[in-house]
């Protein structure tokens, strides 16, 4: 599997200890065999192949944490309460507060199984197929959009979702700052100074991209949505902003085409703009201009690329997908500014 490797010598961990701990929640005696999911850039995943089953499993990295990232507790949290309402979470097996196994809390769930399709698609995925991945993200965000959020009533801070949004982006931008990126002052004042009113509140994702959903084509469908580490209870909106800063256009200038992580350019694939009208459409959300939301999506994804190159610029991660992150920053603030 392309997406996997032998786990990296600063991401090892004792596997005999681990799978003291999680023997009695699977009942299996044998000693699985791991690799590490190369994707994802914040929290760490991992492969644990058993004989009869696959299971992952995730944890905080090494070194410096945002506050209120890499929270193991809340992450499966989140996806205990939402797999009974919204099928499309993998179901929790355990979760370990225990530092003695590892060091750090960590989880376990069962393995959502089907194609996960990051840069580019293989041979042999069709338009027909690209059609049923962009209904799929959109028809899915909705659906998550529409979920009864009282069962996650302690995220919920209330009314002034947008603001403290601004705010704490803002914040970690310039806790996370480094001498070799813009300071990204003319963006928060821009922010702070547009921010809408909240207009609702919903359950939302946080992270909404192609390579975090599983797809069944063959069933033309989504069987499983990844990584719930930014989900919350906030406003729509700017779920949806926050999901297009990742999507690249066709005609997209070449220093932003040049970040395309998922294969939004594909023919077949709905622009920003096709993205957002058939949102409004299907949600019932109001929106008349969009750019703050497209702005603050822009500056969202530039912190926490920001928060990674400042750990990767001080040593506290090797790992070479993160060598281009200054030079990502800089396109996507420089990209916000052109915006405002």
């Amino acid at each position: 599997m392309k997406d996997l490797t032998p786990v990296r010598d600063e991401d090892r961990f004792d596997v005999e200890r681990m799978h003291q701990w999680l023997q009695p929640f699977i009942g299996v005696d044998a000693l699985p065999e791991v690799q590490q999911f190369r994707s994802g850039a914040s929290n760490l995943t991992y492969l644990l192949q058993y004989p009869d089953r696959e299971l992952v499993l995730r944890k905080p990295p090494v070194g410096m944490k945002a506050a209120s990232a890499h929270d193991m507790k809340r992450e499966f949290l989140i996806q205990s309460r939402l797999q009974p309402v919204y099928p499309l979470v993998p179901s929790m097996i355990a979760l370990c507060d225990d530092q003695s196994v590892m060091g750090s809390d960590f989880y376990v769930m069962e393995r959502v199984v089907g194609d996960i399709f990051r840069r580019d698609v293989p041979e042999g995925v069709t338009p027909a197929d690209v059609s049923v991945m962009a209904d799929s993200l959109i028809n899915g965000l909705v659906q998550l959009h529409a979920v009864d959020a009282t069962i996650l009533e302690e995220l919920n801070k209330g009314p002034g979702y947008v603001q403290r949004q601004v705010e704490g982006w803002s914040k970690r931008y310039r806790n996370a700052l480094t001498d070799d990126v813009p300071n990204g002052e003319k963006v928060m004042a821009w922010l702070e100074a547009n921010r809408p009113d909240d207009v609702a509140s919903c359950v939302i994702h946080g992270d909404w991209r192609i390579d975090n959903v599983v797809f069944d084509l063959k069933q033309a469908r989504i069987v499983g949505v990844l990584d719930w580490e930014l989900a919350t209870v906030g406003d729509p909106l700017m779920d949806l902003g926050s999901a297009l800063a990742y999507w690249v256009d066709r005609d997209d200038d070449p220093a932003f085409a040049a970040l395309r992580r998922q294969p939004s350019h594909l023919p077949g694939m709905p622009t920003r703009d096709e993205f957002v009208a058939k949102y409004l459409e299907k949600s019932g959300v109001r929106c008349a201009d969009f750019t703050f939301y497209e702005v603050f999506g822009l500056f969202r994804l530039a912190v926490i690329i920001q928060q990674i190159w400042a750990r990767y610029r001080a040593g506290q991660t090797t790992n070479p997908a993160f060598a281009g992150f200054g030079d990502a920053c800089n396109t996507l603030i420089n990209r916000a500014e052109r915006l405002i």
